[in-house]
């Protein structure tokens, strides 16, 4: 892989396997602390945001490393429209300049984009280059990474049993055939392996109605380390975590 800058940097310190059937196929990550991290830095709240992206690229690199499958990351939930206009202007202004700037280098290293939300709402300047990314590393088969904009679990889940109530009624499926799985190729991540590990940053313990359905035998790591300031050191303890614990799916 040709990642710009990459860093030699290995945390020799944190005993990871990375045998691939010891490693997560799929993190989902609650990037949070952002403003809390600018804050305490007499910074504005967009300079949170900024260094947050910095840190984005660094985990992405590191799932590379690895050969993780599939990133998930919770960029802009259906709530986060209620915060300060100014603010959210900042973050689609940083969303566009992100995809701008590093689809080329996305791209090269076979990343796969993929957009996970509803469109309601979403400025038609962020759709576009978002559509564009999407379009563009279609066909790439390394990471998968998949963006949560505008997403909310509950919607995600109503959102799902309409679309099956509609083909219930056209006649294309039957109501007592629907499993889990079945369900599952309704929701926005149809065709994703369900995470294994949440990790949210900053030291907040709950979901904030991310993955609702998705997480239900997921592993969960969380971290006091405000988001700009989680390094790849972090992400491979949180790794090692996961890796310390025992799934037994409801088992014994």
């Amino acid at each position: 892989m040709k990642w710009f800058n990459k860093k030699a940097v290995q945390p020799d310190a944190i005993a990871l396997d990375r045998s691939p059937d010891k490693l997560p196929r799929h993190i989902a990550m609650i990037m949070d602390g952002n403003g809390r991290w600018a804050k305490q830095r007499a910074l504005p709240r967009t300079a949170g945001h900024r260094a947050g992206m910095e840190t984005l690229e660094t985990i992405i690199r590191a799932c590379d490393e690895l050969g993780i499958e599939a990133l998930t990351v919770y960029a802009f939930s259906t709530e986060n429209w209620a915060r300060p206009k100014e603010e959210v202007a900042m973050l689609m202004n940083l969303l566009v300049e992100y995809f701008e700037k590093k689809i080329d280098e996305l791209d090269r290293n076979g990343v796969c984009i993929r957009i996970l939300g509803f469109e309601e709402q979403t400025p038609s300047r962020v759709r576009e280059v978002m559509e564009r990314a999407c379009v563009r590393t279609r066909g790439n088969t390394g990471l998968k990474f998949n963006i949560a904009f505008n997403y909310g679990g509950r919607g995600e889940i109503v959102q799902a049993a309409k679309r099956f109530a509609l083909d219930v009624a056209k006649g294309e499926v039957q109501a007592e055939a629907l499993d889990e799985a079945g369900f599952g190729q309704y929701l926005f991540t149809a065709g994703l392996p369900e995470p294994d590990l949440l990790i949210r940053t900053s030291g907040e313990q709950r979901l904030s109605n991310f993955l609702l359905y998705q997480l239900a035998y997921a592993e969960f790591v969380f971290t006091d380390v405000y988001w700009p300031d989680y390094t790849k050191e972090e992400f491979f303890r949180s790794i090692a975590i996961y890796q310390s614990r025992s799934r037994r799916f409801g088992g014994v």
